[in-house]
């Protein structure tokens, strides 16, 4: 049950940061939902190595999307050069 919610969520995520990054991002539902469970792995690294949530303790919503747009916007840069 948890890898379900995990690509429910992961999908959700991805879906908000597509809808934040101005333009056309090509990216079918898995894709979307990598995005999304990407977005919220970084984030919760980050959260942990910067004191924002303890040991297995999961990312939030709003930092996951934040994460997933900064990885999209980055591929976006890597895609164009």
């Amino acid at each position: 049950m948890g890898l379900i919610w995990t690509i429910l969520i992961g999908f959700v995520v991805g879906v908000l940061a597509k809808f934040l990054m101005p333009g056309n991002q090509n990216m079918g539902f898995i894709l979307t939902t990598i995005l999304g469970i990407a977005g919220s792995l970084v984030a919760g690294y980050v959260g942990q190595l910067f004191g924002w949530y303890q040991a297995g303790q999961s990312a939030g919503l709003i930092a996951s999307v934040v994460f997933a747009f900064l990885i999209l916007f980055i591929y976006g840069k890597i895609k164009k050069a």
